[in-house]
């Protein structure tokens, strides 16, 4: 049993007030959110649609359990591929039949930075973001392997300036817009023209943004781009992915995983392979059903959603929190690492303090729940389709009475535990 934390009746009142407002407050109904919990890590693990439930029953009993394998031409499993990709792209600003969804993220990630390095096949560097995500570096460091490349690690903020000096030797430059651990955005827009303006393809990690704020790759002018389906998407755990390759690629686009569904007659079983025509050439295996139609049922809690709205309420509970932070945590030693500044700051939140991992387990306990990454930091994820504003007040005030009250363990993260 929780109890309710007290926060100064400045915040609780402004939170209130806030939460009044906005107007994306009803869609906190879509989702299957447990009572009395204070969900924040939704840039980890998306909570629960409501719409998937019955959709994967139907799935299982109707469709698999008395359709069997008839199911594939009669309710569309063989072409979900590309019809959730297309959901997908409308909210990456991608027009469609340009995203295909399905597979891993770290599959996406190679299919994609082969392919970029077959589009550029005379230059002979793959830059990434030595912050970038550990899948991500590791992936770079394989795909440069087998295509004879070197990586150079160069920060997003040195980027023009290592281009000037070796832009003409880059063939792709793989970024998040989002820095995983402090939730700082990036200017995707400057960072794809310097790439562009160097002859260097641009491959975007959308793991973090898609869904979260707009996009709009096409807009960008971006060449690829990947993410996962189960953080602001909620296409739950292990959901697939997506992979985008903007139009004026497709006919040279080449991936080095040629499974049979990517081929051009896959039934016909031919000895050779033959790319299908367009986004299709990036399908791989045998489509996931069960989970990708989860994904499908999923992306439905954003019909009829502006994102530029999302985006703003997003702004509006981060900045909250970063104030909740300096009236109630700094002065127990946090420290926010996450950009004041609206412009640079994605959807999240990350407060520094040693005793992270601790606080989490604590915090879960109290009903409110984080994450951390090691070995430090606190991350508050957003969402705004279902976060409110009380939501932040109710964390920052629990997270003070738990440091207040030294009721946490302050030993380090184990080894191998989710976090």
């Amino acid at each position: 049993m929780t109890t309710v934390p007290v926060a100064p009746a400045t915040l609780g009142e402004e939170a209130a007030r806030l939460d009044a407002a906005d107007p994306l407050a009803p869609l906190r109904d879509r989702f299957l959110l447990p009572e009395s919990v204070v969900y924040l890590d939704g840039n980890s693990l998306g909570p629960l649609p409501a719409a998937v439930p019955p959709v994967l029953t139907d799935v299982v009993h109707r469709q698999w359990g008395t359709g069997l394998i008839r199911s594939w031409n009669e309710h569309g499993w063989w072409d979900a591929p590309l019809r959730v990709g297309d959901a997908i792209g409308r909210l990456i600003g991608a027009e469609a039949g340009q995203t295909v969804a399905g597979d891993s993220t770290s599959v996406q990630l190679f299919s994609a930075l082969g392919a970029a390095a077959a589009l550029r096949p005379d230059r002979p560097l793959l830059v990434t973001d030595p912050g970038h995500f550990p899948t991500d570096r590791y992936l770079a460091d394989a795909v440069a392997r087998r295509e004879s490349l070197e990586v150079r690690h160069v920060r997003p903020a040195d980027l023009e300036r290592f281009l000037a000096a070796e832009g003409h030797r880059v063939a792709v430059v793989s970024y998040s817009p989002v820095d995983f651990r402090t939730g700082e955005l990036y200017d995707m827009r400057a960072l794809t023209r310097a790439a562009h303006r160097a002859g260097a393809l641009v491959l975007w990690d959308l793991c973090h943004a898609a869904g979260a704020f707009p996009v709009d790759v096409d807009d960008l002018g971006a060449d690829l781009a990947v993410g996962c389906g189960y953080k602001f998407l909620s296409g739950g755990p292990g959901a697939p992915a997506f992979l985008y390759a903007a139009r004026r690629h497709h006919e040279a686009l080449r991936t080095p995983l040629t499974g049979w569904t990517g081929h051009a007659d896959p039934f016909a079983m031919a000895p050779g392979y033959t790319p299908a025509p367009g986004i299709a050439r990036a399908r791989i295996g045998t489509p996931p059903v069960l989970s990708l139609l989860a994904l499908e049922a999923a992306l439905t809690a954003f019909d009829g959603v502006d994102l530029g709205q999302v985006r703003a309420k997003s702004l509006s509970l981060t900045g909250f929190f970063l104030r909740c932070a300096g009236e109630l945590l700094e002065p127990l030693g946090f420290e926010a690492v996450t950009p004041a500044d609206p412009a640079r700051r994605g959807s999240q939140v990350s407060l520094r303090h040693p005793h992270a991992y601790g606080l989490v387990q604590a915090l879960a306990r109290d009903g409110v729940i984080v994450d951390m990454r090691a070995p430090d930091l606190l991350r508050f994820g957003v969402n705004a389709l279902y976060t409110t504003h009380r939501d932040m007040v109710t964390a920052a005030a629990r997270l003070r009475d738990v440091v207040r009250g030294n009721a946490y363990d302050p030993a380090p993260q184990p080894s191998g535990r989710v976090v």
